[in-house]
């Protein structure tokens, strides 16, 4: 008697061996450790697909590919809804989650289209900044990652120097922000089932030890500091952009000064003069005060609004002069150091000038040392 063929069991794997009957945040965890990314990048664009309009669509597609594998909970997310499993309240949440995430795909992937510009003779696709950034990362620094984590789920206790890696493939400091968003992820995960705070969690990785689990934490901790330092040495090199001196005819733009006083018979020295001079004699003929200025300045004097800038106040002078018709003659006549001796011989006190200009000040002169 012929013996019965025994039926061949058919092992299910991949998105279909899902444990969905343990509710979806134990599905969600198997697809972070369990479905391989070309399986979850299919179920993503499918389900985009089937229950969004052709623009909309279209615009999700125009986003870097690793938006559509990388965040395994939307992608677990999507699975569900397309397998019409129960819609928990956790369910709607988490479908509520991937509605919003979507919806961020649709604008951005809008903004990356308006940015291509075809040509009369045929369509070239113009790659904006901003992509060309994001397909660099999503080549470069994100597929490190996933070696790292293929490793990790093939038993190799391997380690990323993300801070080497940046440097090597070129990346800005502005990148650190996607990368960041994946390892928190992985970190909270490796927490939870650490610390067993989450169940999903503690059985999704139930087949790793608790050495293991630390060393993995410790790791990603150590990566993120990486993207820390990473700014800060982006924040540290920043070319600073230093404001160059006004030109001399804008300096004087606003400035009030007395022209021509009749009773003194005193005329100024244009303001613009001033600009650039490393000692200055100005008189006000309403309180007879007289005052010297001296710069050290490399630039000289400037002038701002009716206020000299860059002038001494240690060696700048002011006083009042009792008879201005002998001593003003001196200013105007005699060299510095003539003048400084004669000014040694008045009885009157000197003080600091304020450096400020107004309606009743003459400049008197000015001298470039």
């Amino acid at each position: 008697m012929a013996r019965k063929k025994k039926k061949a069991v058919v092992r299910r794997s991949g998105a279909a061996a899902a444990p969905y009957e343990k509710g979806i945040d134990a599905l969600l965890a198997y697809f972070h450790t369990e479905v391989e990314k070309k399986a979850r990048m299919d179920i993503f664009k499918s389900y985009v697909t089937k229950n969004y309009s052709k623009q909309d669509t279209k615009s999700v597609f125009a986003c870097p590919d690793y938006k559509f594998w990388n965040f395994t909970h939307y992608v677990g997310t999507a699975y569900w809804l397309t397998m019409e499993y129960e819609l928990s309240e956790k369910a709607v949440y988490w479908k509520n989650s991937l509605e919003g995430y979507i919806n961020s795909l649709v604008a951005e992937g809008k903004e990356l289209l308006d940015q291509k510009t075809p040509t009369e003779d045929k369509p070239v696709v113009s790659i904006s900044p901003m992509e060309r950034l994001q397909n660099k990362i999503s080549n470069t620094i994100m597929q490190d990652l996933l070696d790292l984590e293929d490793q990790w789920m093939n038993g190799v206790e391997a380690t990323l120097d993300i801070y080497s890696e940046f440097k090597r493939h070129g990346l800005p400091a502005s990148a650190t922000s996607q990368v960041r968003d994946l390892l928190e992820g992985w970190l909270l995960d490796y927490e939870d089932a650490y610390h067993k705070r989450c169940d999903d969690a503690v059985e999704g990785y139930a087949h790793l030890k608790r050495p293991t689990l630390k060393s993995r934490i410790k790791t990603i901790t150590s990566m993120l500091s990486d993207l820390d330092r990473l700014k800060s040495a982006a924040k540290a090199t920043r070319r600073v952009k230093v404001k160059g001196p006004r030109t001399a005819d804008k300096q004087i733009s606003k400035v009030q000064y007395k022209r021509e006083d009749k009773d003194y018979k005193l005329v100024s020295v244009p303001p613009i003069q001033v600009v650039g001079q490393v000692r200055l004699f100005t008189f006000n003929v309403k309180t007879r005060a007289l005052c010297e200025y001296v710069t050290g300045d490399v630039n000289g004097f400037e002038i701002s609004g009716s206020t000299i800038k860059n002038f001494d106040k240690v060696n700048s002078r002011k006083t009042k002069l009792r008879k201005p018709d002998d001593f003003i003659p001196i200013v105007l006549s005699k060299t510095p150091i003539q003048i400084s001796k004669e000014w040694d011989t008045l009885s009157t006190k000197s003080s600091v000038p304020n450096g400020r200009l107004n309606s009743d000040t003459i400049i008197l002169k000015v001298f470039k040392k």
